[in-house]
């Protein structure tokens, strides 16, 4: 403990910031779950380049997420009652959100960018600069930093994303309705409306696909969940609950069944006769310490592993004592979570790598060794990867009619 009044240079490096997360704490999240970034891999995105006066203006440049991260630890020297340091605190928390949330341990700032910072009684100009920010945000690259995307033919990738952009984009509107500015509403509302056009348009473009169920059935996910994020971001408009803007976005994934076509709602009842099971968070792989090694680890749209779970069986910076550590952690989670298949695959593809899983029992726990030996587990990590596709695809033939 101090004495005499002396600051402890650690603690104070990890101050709060205005009441919310300090920026080197926050950024210490991100280090914790995607070190890449600070890295080899990320410096083969980016070189380094000169510190700017403000993180918001790196919002437009190649990377600006990345660019946010290298430089976000100026921001703790900054004061942050002024509003120019409200809107590069807000540019920080974007920039680690997008660089995380597809990790398997996110940094817990989503409803920071799409409510507490989003205050009326925050300076206006600080809220029209965050405003724009997030219409140029909507430009960032989830190729970079996500393999939870779909291209349907002709379109754009629409990915997780592309919610985590709506959910921000609907919170800033809700702002904005209340301080009752009309044209930064609509122009809000066009960019939100122009994305969810764009993602049922995508979804509609797959279903044409001849055996494009299974990228279809990823884009149900994707789509589900996508307007789930539109409703946190709904979340905080209070007084303007009614509003045209909110009955036109609310529940899409329910009974709100006019808006885009019904698209969403076809593809809610995909994702919920198929993919609930599928739909957690994965907090089992958290303890697996090594997939937060490389940006090559990160985790696809379930349930169909299998490639993710060879890939880690045959990747020469994944150790064999990762791959135990790993199977030990997927029979796990098999009992932790009903249902669901995906983990179940990942062991099927990380099988066909090492070609048995046996193999791995030294690197396991007894508890690990005795549930591999389970005969309705083996039944299923035999399945081939094209008959467990097959069987998905004529279920979402079925339900398609």
């Amino acid at each position: 403990m101090n004495s005499g009044g002396n600051s402890d240079p650690l603690r104070d490096s990890f101050r709060d910031f205005g009441g919310f997360i300090g920026p080197e704490n926050l950024l210490s999240l991100v280090r914790n779950t995607a070190p890449y970034w600070f890295g080899g891999h990320g410096r083969r995105l980016i070189a380094d380049v000169p510190a700017p006066t403000r993180l918001i203006d790196l919002i437009a440049t190649p990377y600006g997420w990345l660019q946010i991260l290298r430089h976000g630890p100026q921001l703790a020297d900054s004061s942050p009652k002024t509003p120019e340091a409200h809107v590069d605190y807000f540019a920080l928390c974007l920039a680690c959100h997008m660089a995380t949330v597809a990790t398997f341990v996110p940094t817990d700032v989503d409803t920071k960018i799409r409510d507490a910072l989003w205050h009326p009684d925050t300076d206006r100009a600080a809220l029209e600069r965050m405003a724009d920010a997030v219409l140029t945000v909507r430009g960032w690259d989830q190729r970079s930093y996500s393999t939870r995307w779909i291209a349907a033919p002709g379109h754009e990738p629409v990915g997780g994303h592309d919610g985590e952009w709506l959910g921000v984009a609907v919170g800033a509107l809700g702002c904005f309705l209340r301080l009752h500015d009309v044209a930064r509403s609509e122009r809000l509302f066009a960019a939100i409306d122009e994305e969810l056009t764009r993602e049922a348009a995508a979804f509609t473009a797959q279903r044409q696909v001849k055996d494009g169920e299974i990228n279809l059935l990823r884009l149900a996910a994707i789509l589900t969940h996508n307007v789930g994020d539109v409703d946190q971001g709904l979340r905080s408009w209070r007084e303007q609950e009614r509003h045209p803007y909110a009955e036109r976005l609310r529940r899409l994934a329910h009974e709100n069944s006019v808006p885009y076509g019904g698209i969403y709602l076809l593809a809610a009842r995909l994702y919920k006769e198929l993919l609930a099971a599928e739909g957690h968070r994965h907090y089992p792989l958290r303890d697996v310490r090594a997939l937060r090694s490389s940006v090559e680890f990160l985790l696809p749209l379930g349930p169909c592993f299998d490639d993710w779970g060879r890939k880690l069986g045959s990747h020469p910076d994944f150790s064999m004592a990762s791959r135990g550590e790993l199977l030990a952690t997927l029979l796990a989670g098999c009992r932790k979570v009903p249902g669901q298949l995906g983990y179940y695959r990942a062991m099927a593809g990380l099988q066909d790598a090492v070609g048995n899983l046996d193999v791995l029992a030294k690197h396991l726990p007894g508890a690990a060794v005795k549930a591999l030996k389970d005969t309705d587990l083996r039944k299923l990590i035999a399945v081939k990867q094209v008959s467990f596709e097959s069987t998905l695809k004529k279920r979402t033939q079925a339900i398609l009619g």
